[in-house]
């Protein structure tokens, strides 16, 4: 088998600093008072608590009328002498920086604090226990937006949603999860709620890598592509589908058009496995296939299923549909001037044949396995004509499924995301016409967290009927979306 892990693995971990690696959220609220002139209230923690020197100087000022730099600097010289005379290591911290790097893992500091404090901190803690510090000072926005985060994880050539990161603060865990990192909360001196991707601890004593591994959400790559007549119109087709399935990073991918024979030759030649339904559909694993459901012999069109276990007691149901390609709704549109009540009504068959796959999916579907539906569609979105309420998606939509391609780009205008056709830049009548483009091809969900969608194309296909020597071997663009599976 091709050589490949669900877990996400744990590629970093980043620390705030001030009370969560070091007791300086008690230094920095004495410095605070000092600079005030009075005793700091639980009402004044948000306007302290994780905040750069700047947000709290200007709100000082705003109280006494003082300026704000004199502010800063005051409250820069207060803090400094405190962190020199009175740093101590947070419970658990020195132990957990240590087994990381035993393990491996790198790790960041991400800070409020301006660079001249924090490098104070770090020769207490030891500078080299840290891959990448970033500071007030190398962003250009601070905590609670999601820069100094995502500054860190660039530094370190990270994905954010494979981080970890550790925060004692409100505004600190905003600013992580603003970045798209799981999030480890320490409170110091305020409460923290947990929340989804969010794991909320004591203290860091006993925490281990392996238990910060855990909070990373696994991930998924789920790719739908029509093969056309499985891929026959191309030279050296197969060969051509193995290294765009490859070049997608897919786990799993719903197959339409496989006549016959592609799924388990794409299968075999990739090292994973497989299902076959009929002579057109199929669905290619990573992961072993631990079910099959649907109809066996379905005919060109319809819908099958797999149930994939991605670790031991993860699994996810991967179907794929076809639906028959006429009456063309973007052709009678485009065409025959048709308007939206016929272009409804004309959507029968294929309603029938969604209806008919949501029910499949309903009867084998089993309580906490999310469901991914893919498929080439043959119809238009609801959320992409604001005229037209086209029935096929809005059935799955009203069964609990999302469209993740819509879900990561919201705009229909900005983001078409068109799937048909790559090849088809007019209508192959010989009348010139342009061809309608649409997004006719889809990777539904249901119990999922979209990270990511794409449409995929390799190359520049030339126009039909010169394709054989295309990059790409379909006349449909592929579909390929990034999940993150329940963090357990």
């Amino acid at each position: 088998m091709t050589p490949h892990t669900l877990a996400r693995p744990l590629q970093a971990v980043l620390f705030d600093m001030d009370g969560t690696l070091v007791d300086t959220e008690r230094l920095w609220w004495e410095a605070v008072e000092q600079v005030a002139g009075r005793p700091l209230t639980e009402a004044d923690q948000p306007e302290v608590l994780g905040r750069p020197v700047e947000h709290t100087a200007a709100w000082l000022g705003t109280a006494d009328g003082r300026p704000e730099a004199d502010l800063a600097a005051e409250l820069h010289r207060e803090f400094a002498v405190r962190v020199r005379t009175g740093i101590v290591p947070r419970p658990g911290a020195l132990a957990l920086l240590d087994a990381l790097s035993d393990s491996g893992i790198p790790t960041a500091l991400v800070t409020a604090s301006p660079r001249a404090v924090a490098d104070v901190v770090l020769d207490a803690l030891g500078a080299g226990r840290f891959a990448v510090s970033v500071t007030a000072d190398d962003t250009d926005r601070t905590k609670p937006a999601p820069d100094p985060y995502l500054a860190a994880c660039t530094a370190l050539g990270v994905d954010p949603a494979a981080c970890v990161a550790v925060e004692d603060t409100e505004t600190g865990v905003a600013s992580a999860e603003a970045a798209g990192c799981a999030v480890l909360a320490v409170p110091s001196l305020a409460p923290i709620d947990a929340a989804p991707g969010r794991t909320v601890r004591d203290s860091l004593a006993g925490v281990t890598p392996q238990e910060l591994g855990d909070m990373v959400a696994p991930g998924l790559r789920v790719m739908s592509w029509n093969l056309w007549l499985g891929g026959s119109k191309v030279d050296d087709h197969r060969a051509k589908q193995v290294k765009a399935v490859l070049e997608s990073g897919a786990d799993v991918v719903g197959l339409q058009e496989t006549a016959g024979t592609a799924a388990r030759e794409l299968a075999e030649a990739l090292g994973w496995h497989h299902h076959r339904a009929g002579e057109n559909l199929g669905v290619i694993s990573r992961y072993p296939i631990t079910a099959r459901f649907g109809d066996p012999d379905v005919g060109f069109y319809g819908a099958a299923g797999v149930r994939i276990e991605v670790a031991p007691g993860r699994e996810v149901d991967v179907w794929t549909a076809h639906l028959h390609y006429t009456p063309y709704g973007p052709y009678e549109a485009a065409f025959d001037g048709l308007g939206a009540g016929e272009l409804i009504a004309h959507e029968d068959v294929r309603l029938s044949q969604m209806r008919d796959a949501l029910r499949r999916i309903a009867q084998s579907s089993a309580d906490g396995v999310p469901v991914v539906l893919v498929g080439d569609f043959n119809c238009p979105s609801h959320l992409d004509w604001p005229d037209v309420a086209w029935p096929v998606t809005e059935a799955a939509a009203q069964a609990g499924f999302a469209d993740s391609y819509r879900q990561a780009h919201p705009d229909p205008v900005a983001e078409p995301g068109h799937t048909w056709s790559p090849i088809h830049p007019v209508h192959e009548d010989g009348s010139g016409r342009p061809e309608p483009q649409d997004r006719i091809d889809y990777v539904l969900h249901r119990g999922l967290t979209v990270r990511d969608a794409r449409t995929l194309v390799t190359g520049i296909p030339r126009p039909w009927p010169d394709v054989a020597g295309n990059d790409w071997p379909s006349d449909h663009a592929a579909v390929v979306t990034t999940f993150a599976l329940p963090v357990k």
